[in-house]
């Protein structure tokens, strides 16, 4: 069974910024790639990152330039450093691992973000 736990969202202030962790009981080096999305209010679930089993990172086009995402290999542990953040970028945000040769897909249960004045 694959555990994904997500920590880090709150209340923000445009232009603030905030780190989302994904804490795995996977070793996410062995043939996962590990994703961020979210899920804005109205809006279908967005990738907005990921980080592949071959540590390349690829980030949003929305969300480039002020989205960063990193990972601890000793700690299991995904990070989406975020910044500069904007009101639309509100939503929940979810950690996402995907089995490359099962193909299951994992979920985390969301973290909550808002970022308002």
């Amino acid at each position: 069974q694959v555990s994904l736990v997500e920590s880090g969202g709150g209340l923000v202030q445009p232009g603030g910024s905030l780190t989302l962790a994904c804490a795995a009981s996977i070793n996410i080096l062995s043939g996962y790639d590990m994703n961020w999305y979210r899920q804005s209010p109205g809006k279908s679930r967005e990738q907005v990152a990921m980080i592949s089993s071959g540590q390349s990172i690829n980030i949003a086009d929305s969300v480039k330039g002020r989205f960063a995402a990193s990972r601890d290999s000793a700690k299991n542990t995904i990070y989406l450093h975020m910044s500069n953040l904007k009101p639309e970028d509100t939503g929940v945000y979810y950690c996402n691992a995907l089995g490359l040769a099962s193909g299951n897909s994992y979920w985390g249960q969301g973290t909550q973000v808002t970022v308002s004045s």
